[in-house]
């Protein structure tokens, strides 16, 4: 396992998606602590799961700044596109690493979220409008979201001031794959890639309990992926159709 852990990594990858999900891990006494995972999309279109970390206490964006900066020092130079969740932080820690990289917050998350805010029964209306914005199709995509989210800010804002706001913060990492065209869109509005490989260790780990060392959890994770999807060296997540970034 450390061999794989350690083993070389291509030089760029157009993108890299990034997630984390809590392990029951032994450490004096059972606690859940966060796994972080990183799958990558490489030139060829290939998902390769790119490292596994046990980390402690919650899920921290300064923790994700270290083990990216371990996957630059394996080799890793440039990324063009880093997709996530709406952790704080995250930006900067991206861009710490590899500085012209851009932030994609997952819209999946991102609209979760916001509807958290809302009263259910707006759902109907809310969700139908958001989608909306994020399904932009126009050559100007960016443009036509904004008019769209002016007029969803219109319509709700004084309802919801909380969801306004929120979106309004996150729209710098929000707009990014709206410069793409719409197979390349399904491949970076949402981190269902690498939360796919996490629902397959969340099965795989419920019948055991708990982990007695974090070690036994990263083996865990390992093999699990390459039971699913072939060699963890080679491509334990598979591969990607239509995966290669055209240039916007």
């Amino acid at each position: 396992m450390e061999a794989w852990r350690q083993r070389p990594l291509d030089r760029v990858y157009p993108v890299v998606f990034i997630d984390a999900l809590m392990m029951k891990i032994r450490q004096g006494q059972v606690a859940n602590r966060p796994v972080y995972v990183v799958v990558g999309i490489s030139l060829d279109g290939e998902r390769d799961v790119l490292g596994m970390w046990a980390g402690a206490g919650g899920e921290g964006a300064k923790q994700w700044a270290g083990y990216l900066t371990e996957l630059r020092n394996r080799g890793v130079e440039d990324v063009f596109m880093v997709c996530s969740d709406g952790l704080k932080g995250m930006t900067d820690a991206i861009e710490q690493v590899w500085p012209l990289a851009v932030h994609q917050q997952c819209v999946v998350h991102l609209v979760r979220a916001r509807l958290r805010y809302t009263n259910r029964k707006d759902w109907q209306k809310i969700t139908p409008a958001l989608r909306e914005i994020y399904t932009a199709a126009t050559v100007a995509a960016v443009a036509a979201a904004e008019a769209r989210f002016e007029a969803f800010a219109a319509e709700f804002g004084d309802r919801y001031p909380a969801v306004i706001r929120l979106w309004r913060t996150s729209w710098p990492q929000f707009v990014p794959f709206l410069d793409y065209d719409h197979e390349v869109r399904k491949v970076l509005y949402t981190t269902n890639i690498i939360e796919s490989l996490n629902a397959r260790f969340r099965q795989a780990t419920r019948r055991r309990g708990h982990f007695p060392t974090e070690q036994a959890a990263i083996r865990f994770c390992t093999s699990s992926s390459s039971r699913n999807a072939g060699a963890v060296g080679a491509s334990p997540a598979g591969s990607t159709v239509g995966a290669r970034p055209s240039t916007p």
